[in-house]
């Protein structure tokens, strides 16, 4: 994959143009981050959810409500992350 991405820019670099132009990239860009920090995030969220309910047993169902909907928010910033890299795709 790097080799790949050495070509890549190899080529765009070679054609008059610089890494900056190339679309493919900032698409690629935008994926990884937007996918890769929502991940992260609900896994924290989870974490942090777990030990709660392990201190506080009875607490259990508000704590999984405030779960499910902070996890839905993480899950949105990746779908809007994905619109912005079809936006940069196809605009």
């Amino acid at each position: 994959m790097p080799a790949e991405v050495a070509e890549v820019a190899t080529q765009a670099v070679a054609a008059g143009g610089s890494l900056l132009s190339d679309k493919n990239a900032f698409v690629a860009a935008t994926m990884v981050f937007g996918s890769v920090m929502p991940a992260f995030a609900i896994g924290w969220i989870s974490s942090k959810a777990m030990e709660a309910i392990g201190r506080n047993p009875e607490a259990a169902s508000k704590i999984q409500t405030a779960l499910v909907l902070t996890v839905a928010f993480a899950e949105a910033i990746a779908i809007y992350s994905l619109v912005v890299a079809l936006i940069i795709k196809f605009v």
